[in-house]
């Protein structure tokens, strides 16, 4: 049963990549979410429509169930960041959890609900319904395919979790 979440973690680049590596998640698109404009542009996000860079996981709920999909979200940012990821800073790198399927609602607060847990302290992470999402600039989309060795604030070794190959911890990085 394919569902689809848009994920909002700092830079889109890196947050995609991860995503794609995951058995499950079906298709991947970057873009811009929640903001106040129409069909922003990368310059309109950057001097402040009020967008996140956001991606669009659309994923098999079977094989990968939203909970779990969230938990390797949660990998992939400091939850308790207020806009800024990594070496990015701005509104547009916020993280968040947009939704348009209300029934993803309880896997969703279940996430939330474990990842305070495990920090200690309520995740600045945004969880709202999705507004809009106008898709990014072609040369955004897969950016990390198209330039190997490009920008990105997620380590390399979340990257090899999302394979499968090891595990990740962040007291590791």
């Amino acid at each position: 049963m394919l569902k689809t979440l848009y994920l909002a973690g700092g830079c889109f680049w890196g947050t995609q990549k991860y995503f794609d590596l995951l058995r499950g998640v079906v298709s991947t698109e970057v873009g811009y979410a929640n903001g106040g404009t129409t069909a922003p542009t990368y310059e309109d996000v950057k001097h402040g429509s009020g967008h996140a860079e956001t991606v669009k996981v659309t994923f098999d709920d079977s094989i990968l169930p939203a909970e779990t999909l969230l938990a390797h979200y949660f990998l992939t940012v400091d939850p308790v960041s207020v806009d800024r990821q990594g070496g990015d800073s701005g509104h547009q790198y916020r993280t968040g959890v947009y939704y348009d399927d209300v029934s993803l609602l309880p896997a969703i607060r279940a996430a939330f609900a474990k990842t305070e847990a495990e920090i200690g302290a309520k995740p600045a992470t945004e969880l709202l319904p999705l507004e809009n999402f106008f898709p990014a600039e072609e040369y955004h989309q897969k950016y990390l395919e198209k330039n190997p060795g490009g920008y990105c604030h997620l380590p390399e070794s979340l990257f090899e979790n999302a394979k499968g190959r090891v595990p990740f911890s962040r007291e590791k990085e």
